[in-house]
């Protein structure tokens, strides 16, 4: 969410960002937030005038009971009376006219940065950069799911009784790789410097608005029933809703915290769920990265924290490219983001793993999270998240890299990174 006061001083700025995003049909919010300021603004000078006018008149009165002019003191106490039912109205028009420009202003984008480039969408993002060689075999690899069955490691079938569509049994090795994963990216993450936490899995209503946009909100999250409370997409949801109404001490900054938390998601939308696979499901597990800084500081911990995803794809000997997500495929709130995207050997293309974003102060306007600066000022953090990893999409990406196909039978290689995670094995065996 944008500063009222900078899309008044800037209103053409604020729609062309706008147009760079192909959403015209917010255009019209620009003038509606600014006319409804003013209103407000209006408002808020009447009924200041009135207060100062009754603080006046009220002396008046004391005065005049006192020279016992008690006729014209009642005559000054009709007109006070007269004037609290119009600083009643204001006041109750104040407040109405502070949730429409709220309502409108959470629908204007965030400024995008300037080094983003400008299209339509997703199609039109731009590839920054290539790491590792692209895996290829000299044997078919099975779907992904397909090479989880041959090591009894999943059960879509059961899940489907159980829940039905966009649900999984993991079992076995597959179950245990996939803990294995989560743990080392934990232990990944520690060792970057940031601290290990687990979040509630429910946030409340203003946390959810806090956080995303409505349009996200409606095509993702759970609401539960008669509560208001709503399961996480994803634990960034929390854990920058750690910091909702505080003021943090600058010197305390950055504030990096790595999370681990269950994920559920409609998945509402073109894509929907996929049937066979598990790439778009309900419910997977993910480990998280936040940073909450100084304005200044993050665009630097922006390619830091792309730079700790690509590395820990590396050392799970999974290649990967980064790409620089359009104007057009960046969410409201966003100011820039990059999208880590792993090889698929079957696919013969990439797909996203990972998804880099800094927020700007977008959040922290939402939710209140402010710094106190050594001059006693305060400001507004920024935010960014980043995924370090979620599996089952990061299991696609290593099953199909790391697989081996020798005398008709699969295995999978266990990086050297993973084998303790893995009680030491180096590889896992088709059963």
């Amino acid at each position: 969410m944008l500063d009222i006061k900078f899309i008044r001083e800037n209103p053409e700025a604020v729609k062309e960002n706008i147009r760079k995003k192909f959403k015209d049909a917010k255009l019209p919010l620009v003038d509606e937030a600014i006319a409804l300021y003013e209103e407000k603004l209006a408002c808020n000078k009447r009924a200041d005038e009135l207060r100062a006018n009754r603080n006046r008149l009220s002396k008046q009165i004391g005065a005049l009971m006192g020279q016992g002019k008690r006729e014209e003191a009642e005559a000054i106490k009709a007109e006070v009376s007269a004037q609290a039912e119009e600083l009643a109205a204001l006041q109750v028009k104040e407040g109405e006219l502070q949730t429409k420009l709220n309502d409108v202003m959470m629908k204007i984008p965030q400024m995008v940065d300037d080094s983003v480039p400008v299209g339509k969408n997703d199609e039109e993002n731009v590839e920054v950069e290539q790491f590792g060689e692209q895996t290829v075999v000299d044997f078919e690899i099975p779907y992904h799911t397909d090479i989880m069955a041959r090591f009894n490691g999943i059960d879509k079938e059961a899940a489907g009784r159980v829940a039905g569509e966009g649900f999984y049994y993991l079992m076995g090795d597959i179950a245990r790789l996939h803990s294995a994963v989560t743990a080392y990216a934990r232990d990944f993450m520690i060792d970057k410097g940031f601290t290990y936490c687990i979040p509630p899995f429910m946030i409340r209503s203003n946390v959810v608005t806090g956080v995303m946009s409505f349009e996200e909100m409606d095509a993702m999250m759970y609401k539960i029933e008669g509560e208001d409370l709503y399961l996480i997409g994803t634990s960034e949801h929390s854990m920058i809703g750690k910091f909702i109404d505080t003021i943090t001490p600058e010197s305390s900054l950055p504030l990096t915290l790595t999370s681990y938390s269950p994920c559920f998601r409609k998945e509402k939308g073109a894509h929907g769920i996929e049937e066979r696979g598990i790439y778009r499901i309900h419910q997977f597990e993910k480990q998280e990265m936040i940073v909450i800084c100084k304005p200044e500081e993050s665009m630097d911990w922006f390619h830091k924290m792309w730079s700790y995803s690509v590395e820990l794809f590396r050392s799970l000997d999974i290649p990967v490219r980064t790409l620089e997500c359009c104007t057009g495929d960046l969410a409201d709130l966003k100011v820039k983001s990059y999208d880590v995207e792993a090889w698929s050997p079957k696919q013969q293309k990439y797909f996203e793993v990972c998804s880099c974003s800094n927020l700007g102060d977008a959040q922290a306007r939402r939710l209140g999270i402010r710094v106190k600066g050594e001059d006693g000022k305060k400001y507004l953090a920024h935010t960014l998240n980043n995924t370090v990893v979620a599996p089952p999409r990061m299991l696609i990406a290593f099953l199909e890299n790391n697989l081996e196909y020798k005398d008709g039978k699969y295995s999978v290689r266990i990086p050297k990174a993973l084998q303790p995670y893995m009680g030491g094995k180096t590889v896992i065996e088709e059963k």
